[in-house]
């Protein structure tokens, strides 16, 4: 098989290989940290509702700045960036062990460092994502990318597990210590890459009203517009398994919490695989994005309609592969056919279209589930993931055309000007 079509061609650079390395080591420590910080405030509160709005403090700084770190990522060198990042999430991560370690009975403190957490992922996040393309050449990107995903879905699944089995040995504190470590290992990895290797791309000019510009770019980006639109609603109503897995689990398909267990590891595996399809692909394309958005969709309405746990399990496997390789391609295709001066902005877009779609649909979902019940809840998600494709592949068949008669009638302007001005010119 050529490198290029290789599944794990980004693997060729050795600065990607530290990367992708770290990336492991820190994506397993934040779900040791995760696991961690919601078992505390459960036990702190007894409210899972309480845990809930530890995870609408991570998200909201994203929302509100998300774009102020985009135009620092396209105007900032990365590497500084990045290491000033790991250093405060580190540091954060410490003061929660000394809440932990403390015995603090009260769940503010833990609010405040998610809160700064958000705010040091928002304004850093862009810049990571940003340094994140730059270790491998335009071409690699999408597998890097994919490479991500895989990457990102094994940290999760090892970082649940070993939180899990060193939960009782060293506590919660322990585990946020472990991950404060994590955080050097990036660290590590970025003072060891290659200068010379590096694929930089070009920043933006520091100039004011570089948020404003941002904004103006995506709004007036129609094939980005339409892309990050398609992305709300998938990622709205056709995600948030969590909260529907769960609904299934404990409401018709009567399986508990074992079942509920079974689905998520199933649904793990699931996003594993589409990180293997995504690394596999030369390309990753809009047709590919809509294709697999259609076909994601109508998996998911059949979902709500298997009658037992294990043929809903069944569905769960192609959803989930379905949902990294949209995400991958969205991500890819977003960053790839923007300028690279509006590269970190783009990035924040798309972290902001991420954390309003967790915001809109788990809340969407569960109100969905406790008033039509689950399986009415995924069929009502998945038809409309279905309408919003098809809608969103008729505006950009529309852009194309567009885009094309533009094309062909460029010409015939430019030559009507030419043969208005030749008089003149004589």
């Amino acid at each position: 098989m050529p490198p290029r079509s290789s599944t794990f061609r980004a693997l060729r650079h050795h600065n990607y290989r530290l990367w992708a390395g770290a990336d492991i080591v820190s994506v397993t420590g934040t779900w040791m940290q995760v696991l961690g910080v919601n078992w505390l405030i459960l036990t702190m509160t007894g409210s899972a509702t309480s845990v809930g709005l530890s995870l609408v403090m991570q998200a909201l700084p994203t929302l509100l700045l998300g774009m102020w770190g985009g135009a620092l990522a396209d105007r900032l060198p990365t590497r500084p960036v990045v290491v000033a990042a790991q250093l405060a999430q580190a540091a954060l991560a410490a003061v929660l062990a000394l809440i932990a370690f403390s015995g603090a009975d009260s769940v503010v403190p833990i609010y405040a460092v998610a809160l700064a957490g958000g705010v040091v992922s928002a304004l850093g996040g862009p810049a990571l994502g940003r340094f994140g393309a730059e270790v491998v050449p335009p071409a690699d990107l999408p597998n890097a990318m994919a490479l991500g995903s895989i990457l990102n879905s094994s940290g999760r699944i090892l970082g649940m597990s070993l939180a899990g089995v060193l939960l009782p040995l060293t506590g919660n504190g322990g585990l946020f210590l472990l991950n404060a470590a994590t955080f050097f290992v990036v660290i590590a990895a970025v003072a060891l890459m290659r200068r010379a290797e590096f694929h930089r791309l070009a920043g933006s000019e520091r100039q004011p009203g570089a948020v404003a510009a941002g904004l103006r770019y995506v709004l007036r980006t129609p094939w980005l517009l339409v892309v990050l639109a398609l992305s709300l609603v998938l990622g709205s109503l056709g995600r948030n398994y969590q909260v529907t897995m769960a609904a299934m689990s404990a409401g018709p398909l009567a399986a508990g919490a074992a079942g509920y267990g079974l689905l998520s590891s199933v649904f793990a595996a699931g996003t594993v695989v589409g990180g293997f399809l995504a690394a596999a692909r030369p390309h990753l394309t809009i047709r590919l994005l809509l294709i697999t958005a259609f076909l994601t969709g109508v998996a998911q309405t059949l979902s709500g309609l298997m009658p037992a746990l294990g043929t809903f399990a069944a569905m769960m496997l192609p959803i989930a592969a379905g949902a990294v390789l949209i995400d991958t391609t969205v991500s890819a295709r977003a960053q790839l056919d923007s300028p690279d001066e509006m590269r970190g902005r783009v990035i924040a877009a798309l972290g902001m279209v991420s954390a309003g779609a967790g915001a809109i649909g788990g809340p969407l979902l569960g109100w969905l589930s406790d008033a039509f019940g689950p399986r009415l809840s995924l069929g009502i998600g998945g038809v409309s993931c279905v309408a919003a494709t098809l809608l969103a592949a008729l505006a950009l068949a529309r852009l194309s055309g567009r885009t094309v008669r533009q094309a062909a009638f460029r010409p015939r302007l430019e030559n009507r000007l030419e043969n208005r001005l030749a008089p003149e010119r004589a």
